[in-house]
């Protein structure tokens, strides 16, 4: 794969012939590793309990909380039966979903309030700990992919 064609770059809309591409190209290893660990937390080999309808509306619901509904929308078209989970007011259409939901927007958005109780519901709803480590990863990358597309839109602005 092109690095241009690489989902940061390409919701960041830099291109080849912008301004930003010389310093992107130099630093073309990082959105390699990038693309690498989408690849792995979005499309993983053993997704555990989160398959790919789940992993990708949840990724839509983190992107959307962080205020980019660009990347929202790219994850929102691999949701499938998981397309309503992307909108802030769902809980969830059962208790599993529910708890993981809670889960995911508070991991979020108030990562250090994060407490063990959090991880006792999930538990509690039989979700494994390798399961909730893998829910931790998506919204970690996520995290970290919504920032890096910021700075990338705000360097173009830059540059224009």
């Amino acid at each position: 794969m092109n690095i241009f064609e690489s989902t940061v770059l390409t919701k960041a809309e830099v291109t080849r012939d912008s301004e930003l591409a010389k310093t992107v190209i130099a630093r073309g290893i990082i959105f390699d590793m990038t693309q690498t660990a989408e690849d792995a937390v979005l499309r993983p080999r053993n997704p555990g309990a989160f398959g790919q309808g789940l992993r990708a509306a949840l990724a839509a619901r983190v992107a959307h909380l962080a205020g980019d509904d660009t990347l929202a929308a790219h994850y929102l078209e691999d949701a499938g039966d998981y397309a309503a989970l992307t909108d802030p007011d769902e809980t969830g259409a059962t208790p599993w979903l529910e708890v993981i939901i809670k889960f995911v927007d508070k991991n979020a958005n108030h990562t250090r309030d994060v407490v063990a109780e959090d991880v006792a519901a999930l538990q509690n709803e039989g979700i494994s700990d390798a399961d909730i480590v893998r829910l931790c990863e998506l919204v970690a990358f996520l995290a970290y992919q919504a920032r890096v597309i910021a700075g990338l839109r705000l360097m173009q602005e830059t540059t224009t």
